[in-house]
């Protein structure tokens, strides 16, 4: 495995590696009502993959609220505490991680949540940071996905080329990220369709973590 573990592995977090989309969504409907804005499920779905602060700042803007880094702030609160009992990990995902791990890849975490969220993720899912040379968080970067940033930061923390690195996605915008980053994107359907997926040209698509490790070895070869 030599040659392809040369690869750097960035994974994407929310929607990728735990099943936060549920909570996050029903934290950010129950912090917005705080603001005025009844938001509904649908509402959220352009904004998957961009950060709290759109996810958060687009919906109440669609209603006509003025976003406040205090609307952040509420919902994050709301999160952290349903996050201990609601939030789940995808089945798989430790062993992914430990068969990456063994053949020698380096893996990195890009998320465009805070870090606050992220070790919250980790904690409840018992996820460990050993797994990863370096996490990103949407504090490290200004421009969030679609905007390439995120993993062009992360590919230059570890002096890897965009070349040599395959990002795994959930969302829409992330795969757009990506590809704009000039990166391999391995898009898993947890979030949306495959057909929807395969409508941003990503390299390969799963239906799910516990199919991605071949998927990721292919794209290595490449």
């Amino acid at each position: 495995m030599s040659d392809m573990a040369h690869n750097l592995i960035i994974f994407d977090m929310d929607g990728v590696l735990v099943d936060s989309e549920p909570v996050i969504e029903a934290a950010a409907i129950v912090g917005l009502r705080e603001y005025g804005v009844h938001a509904y499920p649908r509402d959220f779905i352009p904004f998957i993959g961009t950060g709290e602060d759109k996810y958060i700042g687009g919906v109440a803007e669609k209603y006509g609220v003025l976003y406040k880094l205090e609307m952040k702030d509420r919902v994050y609160q709301i999160y952290l505490e349903m996050a201990t009992t609601k939030l789940k990990i995808y089945d798989g995902v430790h062993t992914l991680l430990n068969n990456l791990q063994k053949y020698g890849y380096k893996m990195a975490l890009a998320s465009s949540a805070d870090r606050i969220k992220i070790n919250t993720n980790l904690q409840v899912t018992k996820i460990s940071h050993d797994y990863f040379s370096t996490i990103t968080s949407g504090e490290d970067i200004i421009q969030k996905k679609p905007s390439p940033e995120i993993y062009l930061y992360t590919s230059h923390q570890l002096n890897v080329p965009p070349s040599q690195c395959i990002v795994v996605e959930d969302a829409l915008n992330g795969i757009r990220a990506a590809k704009l980053a000039g990166m391999k994107c391995l898009a898993v359907a947890t979030s949306f369709s495959q057909v929807m997926l395969m409508g941003e040209k990503p390299d390969a698509v799963c239906e799910n973590i516990n199919t991605a490790l071949s998927k990721l070895l292919a794209l290595s070869k490449k």
